[in-house]
């Protein structure tokens, strides 16, 4: 079947082409957002990938498979979008821990943040990893993964994605970065070490699989409900006593005990705001999307998507990614940040794309006509 459509797009069949790569659409897009970070700069470079197939066809040769041929100008593509752009990354390595008392900080309004990723758009389930791959899939997408990604320098980023999560063999990655395969080693090596370095030494996955389903949802439904009731204490319980939260596009981010109740206590869970969070997922990791009463919807609407990271049976990091606008006033502080107004672009990456309601009703139910 799929020689048969490669020879029809060969001749110059758009339909035929579409329906060549569709298969690996998801599995294509889940490899730019670990090369590159984001949903927007994901998409961004799978049009590009898709146009440079496209446009390449003729000349593909089957030496490789269709897929390993796709990777290869993915890899290629990002490598590209990498040049032209800062690197993503989370408020803990941008900048180090801030002082509670100074309210939420500031903002960076530059793209330098890590975006959150649908579970929907993985397409990790149907992708078949090479057999020298070492990471699952899902355990591929993990937001400390993806994270711990961005620092390695571009060519070690591709090494490490190529052979590790792909399963490609060091032959083919050489091929596909066009250099040699001792350099690949090399590069492996030194990845290996900064990846292994900065993310926990069990996974997302072992760890949810170690507690269960129903505890996990358990632990992620009392910690909702207690910030339904302004609860700082519950919700202290649940926390490590070093976990960390953070709230990009701020640059600030409070660790520890003492300085994440002193921020809970006299910003979101002060009683100032009206909170209504429901259970979703991202990054194959429990997710909650909060939504913030406004009096002039006259309902609840996007405020900011928490990627929910475990240690054991606590929660050890708090993501929150806000689709809130940045252009506040000079002097104002982002202690009124819910009273501003919903940034389209955050939107689509923290709501939108995960398939999200655009505003809940006060009943807690979904506004008719809002999806």
């Amino acid at each position: 079947m799929e020689a048969a459509l490669l020879d029809t797009a060969r001749a110059g069949d758009e339909t035929a082409f579409a329906r060549l790569i569709e298969p690996y659409r998801g599995q294509l897009h889940a490899h730019c957002y670990r090369m590159l970070g984001s949903v927007h700069d994901a998409e961004d470079a799978l049009q590009e990938v898709t146009l440079r197939a496209w446009r390449g066809l003729a000349r593909f040769e089957g030496r490789s498979s269709l897929k390993s041929w796709l990777y290869t100008i993915a890899t290629n593509t990002c490598l590209n979008h990498i040049e032209r752009r800062p690197k993503r990354v989370l408020p803990v390595d941008y900048t180090g821990a801030a002082d509670p008392h100074g309210g939420p900080g500031q903002p960076v309004v530059e793209s330098v943040w890590i975006e959150p990723y649908p579970d929907e758009l993985i397409g990790v389930e149907d992708e078949l990893a090479g057999p020298e791959a070492r990471y699952e899939q899902r355990e591929s997408v993990e937001l400390a993964f993806v994270a711990a990604l961005q620092l390695l320098p571009p060519n070690q980023r591709a090494a490490l994605i190529m052979r590790e999560v792909l399963g490609f063999s060091a032959q083919e990655t050489a091929d596909a970065l066009k250099t040699s395969v001792a350099s690949v080693n090399s590069a492996l090596q030194r990845a290996r070490k900064t990846v292994e370095a900065r993310t926990p030494e069990e996974s997302q996955q072992a760890t949810l699989r170690e507690l269960g389903d129903d505890r996990v949802r358990e632990i992620v439904e009392r910690y909702l409900e207690a910030w339904e009731r302004y609860d700082v204490e519950t919700v202290m319980e649940i926390l490590a006593e070093d976990a960390t939260f953070t709230m990009p596009p701020l640059a600030s981010w409070f660790g520890g005990e003492e300085s994440i109740r002193i921020f809970l206590s006299r910003w979101p869970l002060s009683g100032t705001w009206r909170w209504r969070p429901i259970i979703t997922t991202a990054n194959g990791q429990p997710a909650l999307a909060f939504y913030i009463w406004d009096d002039r919807e006259e309902a609840y609407m996007p405020f900011a998507l928490n990627v929910l990271t475990f240690r054991g049976d606590r929660i050890s990091a708090v993501d929150a990614f806000v689709a809130r606008a940045t252009d506040i006033p000079d002097g104002e502080s982002y202690a009124r940040w819910p009273d501003e107004q919903i940034d389209p672009s955050r939107l689509y990456a923290t709501f939108e794309s995960f398939g999200l309601p655009e505003r809940l009703t006060d009943e807690s139910g979904v506004v008719p006509g809002s999806q």
